[in-house]
């Protein structure tokens, strides 16, 4: 089956207070995908952020992102008011996150409407506390000691709290209950909005993609509540730590500084802690694209301390094994494998063997100098389709800086002589739409000819990344239908198995009329 859909960050929606929330702009966001024919909205992990406010650096690799939970919900609630949430200063860039404004003052509204809830008696939130008590204790623990240690990562602990003695851990714990069940009660409302999202989303016949990173922060409470899972010497400091060789793009190859896994101890235990990860991310959403597919296959060891990443080294991973235990445990699992960048053979075998469609991205496939397996014509139909995803420029600002000789080529692949940069963004995105490719995602600065002042993140930099914010109604009913006729002329909208194109579609898409 054809289908297609939209790339936007939850956090890049346009709701009130700063950043984008799981408030009426993001049902109207479905809503928007709805009428434009679409079957899909991709997301980027929902995890709390941590280091340069990364959601692929989270506290947690189970807990949600307190920032998303909407606060016209709790308002409504009568737990909040009005009043009190104009008090504070979320930021005065509606087209930008702010994210010091946004820590600063999120988590002091959100223990008002917590201290007014009165939600520790509550049957709902005792069921969820005991329903996901294996990561919620450890969390809500680590989190109320992070405070109270000024936000110190727990290497910096003391040794009674970074070394787990249990009597102190319960000392702690007892004076300090408010402060965590305060965790739980964030916890409990993002999982419960979202929920709501999620179905809404889902009876309106969108899926939501979701994103779940191959590793999971230094700095979190799954590295610290459970250090056996990971590469860690007797102090409790990795011995090794994941990034990427040095290539074209990076001289000095890129350190994510994240702690790698003991695999060997992973497969004893039947991937018991993988295996509730991903069941976690079913529960979440309907589709999981597993960032870094290739890191399964091999990964890249660079030796804790370094300052870059070169002078790293290849070590095997689980391969096959870990997916084949997806299958016996969680069944058939919707999966897309993240397999962008050079892939050995055993990764392309792997790949194959999984079954899961793999990425094609465009904007890595006009390289004039040599063949690439990014262009359409060799795309098999188990595959993805992407312009950019986040870490790219967007369209408009690829092309414009795209080399002489790159540009004539992807000119004269489109069969165009001339194009400005917005007609070419949509002779690209015909590309992505009409390719065999059994699902074809754009991101929506794409669709709206943004700049890269709408960029998503720049790999390997700390500052400026995941800022972006879409404004409100900036997607037009002219650019929706757009959209939907353009997916509708390539069959990508499932209930449509037939299609008549009129002159003013023709038009719209950029057609000459018959």
């Amino acid at each position: 089956m054809r289908t297609s859909g939209v790339l936007l960050p939850v956090a890049s929606l346009p709701s009130k207070y700063g950043i984008g929330a799981f408030s009426k702009e993001a049902y109207e966001f479905v809503d928007t995908l709805e009428k434009a024919g679409q079957s899909y909205w991709q997301i980027l992990p929902l995890g709390p952020t941590g280091y340069g406010d990364s959601p692929y650096q989270s506290f947690s690799t189970f807990a949600g992102n307190p920032y998303f939970i909407d606060l016209e919900k709790l308002i409504k609630k009568g737990w909040i008011t009005k009043d009190e949430c104009k008090a504070y200063d979320f930021g005065d860039n509606a087209g930008y996150v702010d994210y010091e404004k946004i820590y600063n003052c999120r988590y002091e509204i959100l223990r008002k409407a917590y201290e007014r809830s009165r939600i520790a008696d509550d049957a709902d939130f005792q069921k969820f506390c005991k329903a996901n008590k294996e990561w919620l204790d450890d969390y809500a623990l680590y989190t109320e000691i992070k405070a109270a240690n000024g936000g110190k990562s727990w290497s910096e602990w003391e040794d009674e709290y970074r070394l787990r003695d249990e009597l102190a851990l319960e000392k702690f714990a007892k004076e300090n209950q408010e402060g965590i069940l305060f965790q739980k009660f964030m916890q409990y409302e993002f999982a419960t909005q979202w929920s709501a999202l999620k179905a809404y989303a889902n009876e309106k016949g969108i899926e939501i993609i979701g994103d779940i990173p191959i590793y999971v922060a230094f700095d979190s409470a799954d590295s610290w509540s459970h250090p056996e899972l990971f590469q860690f010497d007797e102090n409790g400091l990795p011995t090794g730590v994941a990034g990427c060789p040095p290539d074209a793009f990076s001289a000095t190859g890129q350190l994510w500084g994240n702690p790698l896994y003991k695999w060997e101890y992973h497969k004893e235990t039947g991937y018991a802690w993988w295996m509730k990860r991903i069941r976690h991310c079913v529960e979440l959403y309907d589709v999981i694209r597993i960032d870094h597919f290739r890191g399964f296959d091999e990964y890249y060891s660079i030796p804790y301390g370094d300052l870059t990443a070169e002078f790293g080294h290849w070590e095997k991973g689980p391969g096959m094994d870990i997916f084949r235990t997806v299958k016996e445990s969680l069944g058939n699992v919707k999966i897309i494998a993240e397999d962008l960048g050079f892939l050995t053979d055993s990764v392309i075998r792997m790949v194959e063997e999984s079954g899961y469609p793999g990425m094609k991205v465009l904007e890595f496939a006009f390289d004039s100098r040599e063949p690439s397996n990014y262009l359409p014509h060799n795309y098999d139909k188990n595959c993805v389709v992407y312009t950019g995803t986040h870490d790219n420029e967007t369209l408009a600002g690829w092309y414009r800086e795209l080399k002489k000789e790159d540009k004539k080529f992807a000119l004269r692949y489109m069969g165009r002589k001339k194009l400005s940069i917005n007609e070419a963004v949509w002779e690209i995105i015909r590309l992505a739409q009409s390719s065999v490719a059994d699902t074809c995602i754009i991101p929506i600065q794409d669709y709206l000819c943004l700049g890269n002042e709408a960029r998503i993140n720049h790999p390997s930099t700390l500052g400026g990344n995941w800022i972006w914010r879409l404004h409100k109604d900036e997607i037009s009913k002219k650019l929706v239908k757009k959209i939907r006729r353009m997916t509708e002329l390539y069959c990508r909208i499932p209930e449509k198995t037939e299609m008549t194109l009129k002159a003013e579609d023709a038009e719209d898409l950029g057609e000459e009329k018959k």
